[in-house]
């Protein structure tokens, strides 16, 4: 009986063996991959932060001039990706189908369930309401004058006889006429130019020319030009009739003033310089440097952006008044409020006009949105 438990002890010991031999030799595997992995990345971590600044550099130096051709390599992405999705999107989604068959058994149930009227003009031509981001060219029709095809492309007449070197309103059929997309100049960029030359050249605004979406700059926040690129001038006046177009009217605001029936008064004091368009839903206000600006409506405190670019906002302000209505101040110096701090139209002082942001000088970029989208400010503060 003590023979057979020795011979037993043995044997489990020689299978135990193996087992424990393996366990020594996977836990000297994982620490020696363990202090390999450890290695790799620390000489990663090393060799990045040498080039770290470096790419850094390239990419803030470069950024703005590489923009479109990103966006085009991105669009090709998505456009290859939804190619190579979409023999799998029409397995799986039969209504995606490409059959015939099913889509005259569709288009029947569609005519089934409603009616369509069509009025006389369904074949007329009509101009896209869209944004238009460059000059665009366009052939004269009969009955055409300048005046109804500057109305037609909303900008004025003397706009479509600058960019065409008319001197008189006289066009015939077939002409190919320049037309902008906006009221002013399109001015090709020339060697030691910039946004301050350009808009005092053409009696402008230097903010409407880089709050324009479609105008390019090497660096966004300092405005650099490229020689030789093409520049949209809103509201430019070509210099050799200067003196026979009158300056605009300057429009000058007192705020705070009395509340209007929306509830609003002006912010700050100081002079329009730029009005609502359809690329600018918002009032650009000048004022000197560290002028106070008043809350415009009675609200809570949403939003305080300090010390960032924020989309070209730079230090700004959110105020909602809890019916969906919401004030918004760009730009500004310094901030007073803080999130959830309640204000006062006319009284409540929010902060400092200043030069923070997209800006080419010191104004408020005011704007107000209702239930989310953007609103022309006027009509409530009038």
């Amino acid at each position: 009986m003590l023979k057979k438990s020795i011979s037993r002890i043995r044997s489990i010991r020689y299978v135990q063996k193996p087992f424990v031999w393996f366990g020594k030799e996977f836990t000297a595997f994982s620490l020696y991959f363990a202090s390999y992995g450890k290695k790799r990345v620390m000489g990663f971590s090393v060799w990045f932060e040498k080039w770290k600044n470096r790419l850094v550099r390239f990419f803030i130096m470069k950024r703005g001039r590489y923009n479109r051709p990103f966006l085009h390599l991105t669009t090709m992405a998505v456009l290859g990706l939804g190619v190579l999705l979409a023999p799998i999107i029409a397995d799986e989604f039969p209504l995606f189908a490409t059959d015939s068959s099913d889509l005259r058994n569709l288009a029947n149930a569609q005519v089934e369930e409603q009616s369509i009227s069509v009025g006389d003009d369904v074949f007329a031509t009509q101009l896209s309401e869209k944004p238009r981001d460059k000059v665009v060219t366009y052939t004269v029709q009969k009955g055409d004058t300048i005046s109804t095809i500057a109305r037609k492309y909303g900008i004025s007449t003397e706009t479509v006889r600058w960019a065409n070197n008319l001197t008189s309103d006289s066009i015939t059929v077939g002409d190919q006429l320049q037309i902008p997309p906006v009221t002013g100049i399109v001015h090709k960029v020339a060697a030691g130019e910039t946004v301050y030359t350009i808009a005092k050249k053409f009696d402008t605004d230097p903010q409407k020319i880089v709050e324009f979406p479609f105008n390019d700059f090497a660096n966004p926040e300092t405005f650099t030009l490229v020689a030789g690129q093409t520049l949209i001038v809103p509201d430019g006046i070509k210099p050799s009739e200067r003196p026979s177009t009158p300056r605009r009217q300057v429009y000058l605001v007192q705020g705070p003033v009395s509340i209007s029936n929306a509830g609003f008064t002006w912010p700050v004091v100081g002079g329009i310089s730029q009005f609502p368009t359809w690329y600018h839903m918002a009032l650009d206000i000048t004022s000197s440097f560290g002028a106070p600006i008043i809350a415009a409506q009675d609200g809570k405190v949403s939003v305080v952006s300090l010390g960032t670019w924020d989309g070209g906002y730079g230090n700004n302000v959110w105020v909602d008044n809890g019916s969906g209505v919401a004030t918004h101040y760009a730009h500004m110096n310094s901030v007073y409020v803080k999130p959830g701090d309640n204000v006062v139209a006319g009284k409540t002082v929010i902060g400092q006009v200043g030069l923070s942001g997209r800006t080419t000088g010191a104004h408020l970029h005011f704007e107000i949105r209702q239930n989310g989208s953007l609103v022309n400010p006027l009509p409530f503060l009038q």
